[in-house]
């Protein structure tokens, strides 16, 4: 008999998505961001200053595969091939292998050009990555003032949520509802990094405590570290969180409370900004390439 396949309980969804009642003929301003970072990859296409289409999925074992792939994911469908887009800007950890890239910009500067196109009132961002976490302060045309960086352990990012997931064999859209269904709030796992954190977590389990406290100690661990980041850069309203973890109610709650601020909503998903940010940069860049004022 064929051996059982185990379970990927920290696959999260996957998706495209378009405006079909767009038209993108006749546009000169047809750009794209792709996002390649080190657990998943965005794209995104922009007709003019409007989002006509994206695509979120894993980052493969190859960066650049994984560039095509979100491409195509945006083009499919749509009658628009590659050729079609006039400017492309990657960002990511993965930026400098998108092959039909024009420009690279970094990631922190497309998080804060994103995020203040979803929401202009922002001023604090908040970007939960794969592997780090990143305090950012922007102005009001969304230009990046500070930032400060916590990239010492994948325990404090989505990788390690993936691998709290897979340990404990709950599925990780699920993490966070568990987490915040608990009776009573258990003290936060000390540890600081991901392979300690796990021996912690299964250490808890032996002494008695459920899944769903295990998962609010994690939870709460995560929280408790973003706001010392944002503590340190100084946070100002409006506050938003982009990246996979702004998925994670468990961590957002917990992050809102000890804050006493809540974070505002993003649309149409906080895991484009950095995507975003990247196809308002290429916007402008063809627009100088051109000699000609943004849209």
């Amino acid at each position: 008999m064929p051996e059982e396949k185990k379970p990927e309980y920290w696959r999260w969804h996957e998706y495209t998505w378009k405006a079909d009642n767009m038209d993108w003929k006749g546009h000169e301003f047809i750009t794209a961001g792709v996002d390649i970072g080190s657990v998943s990859s965005k794209a995104l296409i922009m007709v003019d200053d409007k989002i006509y289409s994206y695509s979120l999925y894993r980052t493969g074992s190859s960066s650049p595969d994984s560039a095509h792939k979100a491409i195509k994911g945006c083009l499919d469908g749509t009658g628009m091939s590659i050729d079609d887009i006039k400017f492309v800007v990657g960002t990511g950890y993965g930026r400098v292998n998108v092959p039909f890239a024009h420009k690279t910009v970094t990631e922190i500067a497309c998080h804060a050009r994103g995020a203040n196109y979803m929401n202009s009132a922002v001023r604090t961002i908040l970007d939960m990555g794969g592997q780090d976490c990143k305090a950012i302060l922007c102005n009001e045309l969304g230009k990046v003032v500070q930032f400060l960086m916590n990239d010492k352990c994948a325990a404090g990012t989505g990788r390690g949520m993936e691998v709290v997931s897979d340990l404990l064999s709950v599925p990780i859209g699920d993490i966070g509802p568990m987490s915040l269904s608990v009776d009573r709030e258990p003290p936060p796992v000390s540890s600081t990094c991901v392979v300690f954190a796990k021996t912690e977590a299964v250490g808890l389990l032996r002494e008695g405590f459920t899944v769903s406290e295990v998962l609010a100690a994690y939870c709460s661990a995560m929280a408790h570290r973003v706001v010392t980041l944002i503590q340190r850069v100084g946070i100002q309203k409006e506050f938003a969180i982009t990246g996979g973890i702004s998925k994670n109610s468990g961590v957002v709650k917990r992050l809102e409370k000890e804050l006493g601020l809540e974070a505002v909503k993003m649309d149409p998903d906080p895991q484009l900004a950095g995507a975003i940010g990247a196809a308002l940069f290429a916007r402008d860049l063809l627009a100088k390439k051109m000699g000609k004022a943004a849209v």
